[in-house]
């Protein structure tokens, strides 16, 4: 029984240390503060100081190799291969730096890449540093701990930050590497007497301190990660809960309107049984009964239209607003319009995007939604031909559905009306269908958009904002 216990809490350790997806805004929010508003700042001051002990001073040439005494000559080769590098990574630094100046108006892909690649630097060129400095027990070994902290706000992808800070290890490691190699080196090609003044050798090296430093330099990388890991959990909890509390104050809205527009029915309805009530006496004294008739529909007519208005907004405070998955919501919609039993010729093709944010909607809308787009589409193809559903990240923190076929396609002009209740170009349909998909779409703020060319196939777009989002009318 323990061990059962073990491996079921073993096997959701992973689900346990997945960092939610931070949305783009928010990554580049982080990129802004570290980099640009801290970062620049301090790069430009300790870029000015090493061009003044590596160019202007005799610091680095007093300093002497490691292991050796003070009256050991200096590592001229570690230092010329410093000092070129350096100039190199003065420029990119230079245009790095503009181009965080003018992020807002850079792709922001190229910022989280240009911000990833010049941290990959920053790596290298403090081991080549510390090298010089004193190697493995060099004072710099406390900025590689900074470095770890430094690329976990910059970067908050998992992927990409458990690679960045296991880069800083392993240029850590390197360090060390080339002190054992340095050494060697030296007691193979060096003259006797010049040998005489580094006492430490390769028998010599002691790696304790090295390893007690890597270990932390490991341990510092897993606590930031854990701590991000914690921190965007409860984030993400903030985050969805203010948006389950904004969409039932929506719908809750919403409910308040359907039920003022039902009262308004009082008065077209009224309207008609005094219509009817005059018919009933004008049949009786013989006079023509056309007028009012015609009232009597144009009263039906407008009470239908809002009867249809009300159709959606009637269950808005029945169901409960659910954090849900798209693609999950997807599958269930195709399996009710495609049963597996019933054995359509038409074939399902899937394009879903990665860790896409969730919805915080009714589960009923967003499946209304899907089944009527997906049964409209297997309809026109006479349940033969194939149906792409695809999924991917849109802008404003959106989800972007789209479901297309390969069937005759809509007539241009019935495409302005598709979306028209009780419009249908088929013998039994009702044309409640896709007015129903962009009624429950519209409610949270989304769109539903189509294209189509007879003969080529039709495209349905479905924009579900994952955030509420708040438009002002002009």
């Amino acid at each position: 029984m323990r061990m059962n216990l073990r491996w079921q809490t073993f096997k959701q350790l992973p689900r346990l240390l997945t960092v939610p997806a931070a949305d783009l805004e928010q990554q580049i929010a982080r990129i802004q503060l570290m980099e640009r508003s801290i970062g620049l700042p301090v790069k430009a001051a300790v870029i000015v100081v090493l061009a003044y002990y590596l160019f202007l001073s005799n610091w680095f040439d007093e300093l002497s190799p490691r292991g050796g005494g003070a009256s050991a000559p200096p590592p001229q080769i570690e230092l010329k291969i410093i000092r070129q590098f350096f100039l190199i990574y003065v420029v990119v630094n230079a245009g790095v730096a503009g181009l965080l100046l003018a992020m807002e108006k850079a792709p922001r892909f190229w910022v989280q890449w240009v911000v990833y690649g010049i941290s990959v630097m920053d790596a290298l060129f403090l081991a080549g540093l510390t090298s010089v400095t004193g190697g493995v027990d060099s004072v710099l070994y406390w900025v590689f701990l900074g470095l770890i902290v430094r690329n976990a706000v910059s970067n908050p992808i998992a992927a990409r930050q458990i690679i960045l800070n296991v880069i800083v290890n392993f240029c850590y490691v390197l360090v060390g590497v080339a002190e054992v190699v340095t050494a060697h080196w030296r007691k193979e090609y060096w003259e006797e007497e010049l040998l005489r003044q580094f006492e430490q050798t390769p028998q010599d090296y002691a790696p304790e301190s090295f390893l007690l430093r890597l270990t932390l330099l490991i341990f510092m990388t897993a606590c930031c990660y854990g701590v991000q890991v914690l921190l965007d959990k409860q984030r993400l909890a903030d985050s969805e809960s203010r948006e389950y509390t904004l969409r039932q104050q929506q719908l809750q809205a919403t409910g308040r309107l359907a039920a003022e527009i039902a009262h308004q029915l009082k008065n077209p309805l009224g309207i008609i049984n005094n219509a009817a009530f005059t018919l009933q006496r004008t049949v009786k004294e013989g006079k023509t009964i056309t007028q009012q008739i015609q009232i009597i529909r144009e009263e039906v007519e407008r009470s239908d239209r809002i009867i249809t208005e009300l159709m959606g907004y009637a269950r808005l405070t029945e169901g409960a607003v659910e954090r849900l998955n798209v693609t999950e919501e997807l599958e269930k919609a195709i399996e009710r319009v495609f049963p597996s039993g019933a054995k359509y010729e038409a074939r399902i093709h899937r394009e879903y995007a990665p860790a896409l944010p969730p919805l915080m909607m009714q589960r009923g809308h967003i499946s209304e939604v899907f089944v009527n787009v997906l049964q409209n589409a297997r309809e026109a193809m006479s349940s033969k031909g194939n149906i792409t559903v695809a999924t991917r990240y849109g802008e404003d923190y959106s989800v972007i559905v789209t479901i297309s076929d390969d069937g005759p396609g809509i007539p241009t002009q019935h495409l302005p009306k598709v979306f028209e209740p009780y419009f249908t170009t088929k013998e039994k349909g009702t044309g409640l269908g896709l007015a129903i998909a962009k009624h429950n779409t519209e409610i949270y703020g989304g769109s539903v958009e189509v294209e189509s060319e007879p003969g080529k196939g039709t495209r349905f777009t479905i924009n579900l904002p994952a955030k509420t989002v708040m438009r002002i009318r002009r």
